[in-house]
């Protein structure tokens, strides 16, 4: 049997199948917000995590997900973030997406490409440069960020969102133009 994936920080997912699904994948230890009505428990517990060994936020790649990523970074800063593509989050039968239905490669794949958050950081990737690249505005615009966001491993963003993803993640120009070639060969 191969020896699980370690894990140094604290993982933070949604409920108690997200945690058994990434327990299967890793050796790690969690915390569930149980939901997108974070109370200030839990934040106080996010934090204290942060403080003492450092937080992942692995949120289901879906609007409440989303927005209990956005509640933990306003509250607790310089997390890291690991994200999972939509497809990888549907069940193989039913209805539903999360990270609970995630293979375990997948899961592992997205906790090794975490990226850390920062907060002063320069204006490097501007909002001229996403509508250039047609990811904001035009009827590929959609298609064209969610494929960048599987390539960056930043999951899929509307363009405001993307424009802080790729600061808040400090992705450079020479990453974005390298992914946006990916993302026009993919294209075709």
């Amino acid at each position: 049997m191969e020896e699980k994936m370690k894990i140094k920080e604290i993982i933070v997912v949604e409920g108690r199948d997200d945690t058994t699904a990434v327990q299967q994948a890793v050796e790690a230890d969690t915390i569930e917000t149980n939901g997108s009505a974070i109370n200030k428990a839990t934040i106080a517990k996010i934090q204290l995590a942060q403080q003492t060994r450092g937080v992942i936020v692995f949120t289901d790649p879906d609007y409440p997900g989303e927005r209990i990523r956005k509640i933990i970074s306003e509250h607790v800063k310089g997390c890291k973030h690991a994200f999972l593509p939509k497809q990888q989050a549907k069940p193989k039968k039913g209805r539903g997406l999360g990270v609970e239905h995630a293979s375990r490669k997948d899961i592992r794949d997205a906790l090794q490409n975490v990226y850390e958050e920062f907060i002063d950081i320069e204006e490097e990737i501007t909002h001229q440069d996403l509508m250039i690249a047609g990811l904001i505005g035009g009827s590929a615009a959609k298609k064209r960020r969610e494929i960048l966001g599987q390539f960056l491993k930043i999951g899929y963003a509307n363009g405001k969102q993307l424009h802080k993803r790729l600061l808040m993640f400090q992705i450079t120009k020479e990453q974005f133009k390298e992914a946006m070639v990916c993302v026009l060969e993919e294209e075709k």
